[in-house]
């Protein structure tokens, strides 16, 4: 037995040494690599050092002065959305383009009911000064990346107002963050939050949401009935969450009629008040011994089924008409920035003073 354990010792020993002897590989730190020189690298790029991603992405953007950088910063980002959930003022006044208070208010003096969209095609820059969506897109622009214009535009034609989320007395304000950012990853645009706990604090959560707080339009309400009465004059059928009788299977509703989402507390779910207020009773079929998800969960897997039956029923999601999509890609425009604000309306003080007559 002596004889064997060190017979073994030795063989560990010889196999630690055998590994020592391996040659280092060298630790790469997040650097461009330089460049190949000869004729199979035709760009002459420079190699930068830098300690984190964030400093790299910092500089890089940094470098073009003539791009406006998304001043998504992690501070005035946080104390942001803590405001547009606590504050219905501060929620309107996020939001650029001037918009519909209600279906009264509508482009034209058809009596035919339309499809709901909220915003009007002018930008107030100033007393008695305002910019359509085309100027806005025309004063922004040019200090865009290309790439931020592009996924404006692709983000704009994939969204729609035909269905919208609505979140009731919800206490986590990590599951409203995370409703959030599945609202904007499937495209719905309109977010409505009723009865929120203004007295957690939503920043600690921040980082669940990924900022989609800023490219939604989030409207806050304190009673259901307030809530259902405003979406139902814009059009919407009005489906809460509920595990009952009378509840009709999500897979078996037609999504391309207007319809607002109504998901409910994570622990007493939909109240009575919104349950009796609502068109109709929804539910998720389940499987498994429970009988409930998440309700940010939820909230997701309803609104990505609502996506995919309007893409099979319409052929797609987004439904815009070529001028609200205009609108949308103004607003995202304003938005983008606070710097894009600053360029407007600059834009709006040399328009306006070659509109001003020569003495």
């Amino acid at each position: 037995m002596s004889s064997c354990k060190t017979l073994i010792r030795t063989s560990l020993s010889t196999l630690g040494l055998k590994f020592h002897s391996f040659p280092q590989k060298p630790f790469y730190s997040l650097a461009f690599s330089p460049p190949v020189q000869g004729p199979l690298c035709p760009y002459n790029v420079r190699s930068k050092q830098y300690s984190t991603v964030h400093a790299a992405i910092s500089v890089e953007s940094s470098n073009n002065s003539n791009s406006l950088v998304d001043d998504d910063d992690e501070e005035s980002s946080k104390d942001n959305v803590e405001k547009l959930l606590t504050n219905r003022d501060d929620v309107m006044h996020f939001m650029k383009m001037e918009r519909r208070c209600t279906m009264g208010e509508s482009r034209g003096s058809s009596s035919k009911k339309e499809r709901w969209f909220p915003y009007l095609d002018r930008y107030k820059c100033g007393d008695d000064v305002y910019l359509s969506s085309g100027e806005v897109v025309e004063a922004v622009g040019p200090h865009l990346m290309e790439e931020r214009k592009e996924r404006f535009v692709r983000v704009a034609r994939n969204r729609s107002y035909s269905v919208c989320l609505v979140v009731e007395g919800l206490r986590d304000f990590g599951n409203v963050s995370a409703a959030f950012r599945s609202a904007d990853a499937l495209g719905v645009q309109s977010v409505h939050v009723v009865s929120c706990d203004s007295s957690k604090r939503y920043r600690e959560n921040r980082h669940v949401s990924m900022g989609a707080e800023k490219w939604l339009d989030i409207e806050l309400w304190d009673t259901p009935q307030e809530c259902f009465e405003v979406l139902r004059s814009r059009g919407y059928q009005i489906a809460t969450t509920h595990v009952g009788m009378d509840a009709v299977s999500i897979y078996d509703m037609d999504w391309s009629c207007p319809t607002a989402i109504v998901v409910g507390n994570e622990n007493r779910g939909i109240s009575n008040e919104a349950l009796q207020l609502s068109d109709l009773h929804c539910s998720i079929p389940m499987n498994g011994m429970v009988d409930s998800f998440n309700v940010s969960v939820a909230a997701g897997i309803l609104m990505h089924h609502a996506v995919c039956d309007r893409v099979s029923r319409l052929g797609g999601h987004g439904d815009l008409t070529s001028d609200e999509n205009q609108i949308l890609l103004a607003e995202f425009s304003l938005r983008h920035s606070k710097s894009a604000i600053s360029i407007t309306h600059e834009y709006a003080k040399r328009k306006a003073a070659t509109l001003m007559p020569k003495l």
